[in-house]
C-alpha cells in the first residue's frame, strides 16, 4: 500500500493543479527515506517548470526539461496539495513550493517511500527497468499473460502480485480479480486454461478501473491529495470479509495466508 489505484488517484487529483507551475523551493525536513533523498534537490528544481506528471506502475514521475522526479508513496506515504501557511504536522518531510501558491507536501510516517532525480529516460533507472506491463495497457493481454505463467508453478495469487509480471495488482486487488473471474488462489499459475486466463485478464482490468474510479483503498495511513480515504473496500466482494456470506452465493468467505498476506475466497465461487 498504496498500489496502482491510489498512485493514480494521487497522480489524477496533483496534475491539473501542478503541471506548468514552476518550483519555487523545494523543502526536505527529513531526507532518511527508502533511500536518501538528493541533498541537492533544491538546487536541481528550483525555478523549472513541471512539464507533466505520470505513472509507470506505483511510481510517480514528475517531468522536467532537464530530467525526472521519481517519486514511490512506499507503505503509507501521501502527497497532499495545500496552501503555502499550511502548518507542517509530524511525519510531513517535504515541499515541493510551487509558483502559483500551491505545495506539494509529503507525509510518511514509516519512511519507506523514495523522491529519487535522474537525467536518464526513467525507464532505463533501476527502479523501473525491469517492470512489467501496466494491466491497463494494450500490452497486458490474454496471450502475454498465458506465455507469462506458462512456466510457473506457484499458485495464481502471487503470480499477478509480482511486479515482473504485470505492475500494480496489489493484494486487495488480486483477491477481487480471481473472485470475479472465479479462480481458486491456491491453483497452480501454469494450470489456467485459455478460458480463465481471458476472465483473469478481464477481472484485473475491472477490478482497478473501479478501484481508481473509487479512490482506490484506504486501510491506514492512504489518503488522496484532497486528504480523502479511498472506498473501493466499501463494496469488496472478498477482501477482508472472512467468515461472512459471499453477495453471489451465501457461502462463508474463507482466509488463508500466501506469501505474507492474508487472501480471502469463496469457495463455492472460486474453483
Amino acid at each position: 500500500m498504496p498500489e496502482l489505484p491510489e498512485v493514480e488517484t494521487t497522480r489524477r487529483g496533483i496534475a491539473g493543479r501542478l503541471t506548468g507551475a514552476a518550483i519555487c523551493e523545494v523543502i526536505v525536513r527529513n531526507p532518511k527515506l527508502r533511500w536518501p533523498v538528493p541533498g541537492n534537490l533544491d538546487e536541481i528544481l528550483a525555478g523549472q517548470t513541471l512539464q507533466a506528471i505520470e505513472r509507470r506502475a506505483k511510481y510517480l514521475l514528475f517531468r522536467f526539461k532537464h530530467g525526472t522526479l521519481i517519486v514511490h508513496l512506499g507503505m503509507s506515504g501521501s502527497l497532499r496539495v495545500l496552501s503555502t501557511d499550511t502548518p507542517v504536522e509530524k511525519h510531513e518531510h517535504i515541499d515541493l513550493v510551487f509558483s502559483n501558491g500551491q505545495r506539494l507536501r509529503y507525509r510518511d510516517p514509516r519512511r519507506f517511500g523514495a523522491f529519487q532525480w535522474t537525467v536518464e529516460p526513467p525507464e532505463k533507472h533501476p527502479l523501473l527497468c525491469k517492470l512489467a506491463p501496466e494491466p491497463l495497457s494494450g500490452e497486458f493481454n490474454t496471450d502475454y499473460l498465458a506465455k507469462a505463467l506458462a512456466g510457473k508453478k506457484i499458485a495464481i495469487k502471487p503470480a499477478i502480485m509480482d511486479q515482473h509480471l504485470v505492475v500494480g495488482v496489489g493484494n486487495i486487488y488480486a483477491s477481487e480479480a480471481l473472485f470475479r473471474a472465479g479462480i481458486v488462489p491456491q491453483r497452480p499459475a501454469n494450470r489456467l486454461s485459455a478460458e480463465e486466463i481471458l476472465r483473469l485478464v478481464d477481472a484485473i482490468r475491472a477490478v482497478l478501473k473501479e478501484a481508481i474510479a473509487a479512490g482506490g483503498s484506504t486501510l491506514r495511513d492512504y489518503v488522496d491529495s484532497d486528504g480523502n480515504a479511498g472506498y473501493f473496500t466499501v463494496n469488496s466482494y472478498v477482501y477482508g470479509l472472512a467468515g461472512k456470506p459471499c453477495r453471489v452465493c451465501g457461502s462463508p468467505i474463507q482466509t488463508l495466508r500466501q506469501g505474507q498476506r492474508a487472501t480471502f475466497w469463496c469457495p463455492h465461487c472460486q474453483h
